[in-house]
């Protein structure tokens, strides 16, 4: 999979409210009600990664959640993050 350039990356950005072109990475932080919640939305996203196989990298603390995404192999982001971060998004809005 091919690294994108930053012109494409802001462009597909405006798609992908809430996220960040960070250090060579998509980023975002979500918020939600509990520490429960929080584990549960995530147990959901990694059942998605796997199926797509591509891993974030993120942190929990109590209710927050942050997420960063970029294709090791390319050394950056491509279309794979979009795909994965368009996941996500997908899976909190199901809540």
């Amino acid at each position: 999979m091919a690294k994108l350039d930053e012109i494409e990356i802001q462009e597909r950005l405006k798609n992908l409210e809430g996220w960040e072109y960070i250090d060579d990475a998509l980023q975002t932080t979500f918020e939600f009600k509990d520490f429960k919640e929080t584990f549960s939305i995530m147990t959901r996203i990694a059942f998605e990664c796997e199926a797509q196989n591509h891993h974030p990298e993120w942190s929990n603390v109590y209710n927050t959640l942050t997420i960063r995404l970029n294709t090791h192999d390319a050394n950056g982001v491509t279309l794979k993050d979009f795909k994965l971060a368009q996941s996500i998004e997908d899976i909190i809005e199901s809540d």
